[in-house]
């Protein structure tokens, strides 16, 4: 099925934002590990954090409920899996008070759920 463009459109911001908070995650948390991959946002991500950037993408990708949901949390429908999910969740505690420093339009885009 066919997005919408409205729809086309937030699937793609979403998953830019997702990806530089794990960015931002990396960026504070793996300092010391060599940044040999790049992220859906295009920014430096070790190999660990790039398997979780390439696979939130893909569930971006795939997301049924994107028309009408206003973060993963809330969903019904949850398609990550349990370690993943543990994993995104961690990303997001950290990253998320940071965004409002380093991208900030994106972050408060994220906390409204538009």
């Amino acid at each position: 099925m066919q997005d919408s463009p409205s729809t086309a459109k937030r699937r793609k911001r979403e998953e830019k934002t997702v990806s530089q908070m794990i960015a931002l995650y990396c960026a504070g948390n793996h300092a010391d590990a060599p940044k040999t991959s790049t992220a859906v946002c295009g920014e430096p991500v070790c190999a660990q954090c790039a398997e979780l950037d390439a696979y939130a993408a893909l569930r971006t990708q795939r997301c049924r409920k994107m028309d009408v949901k206003t973060s993963c949390d809330a969903c019904e429908n949850h398609c990550y899996k349990p370690e993943m999910r543990e994993k995104i969740r961690t990303v997001m505690r950290y990253s998320g008070p940071r965004m409002l420093g380093k991208h900030p339009i994106a972050a408060i885009r994220h906390l409204i759920g538009k």
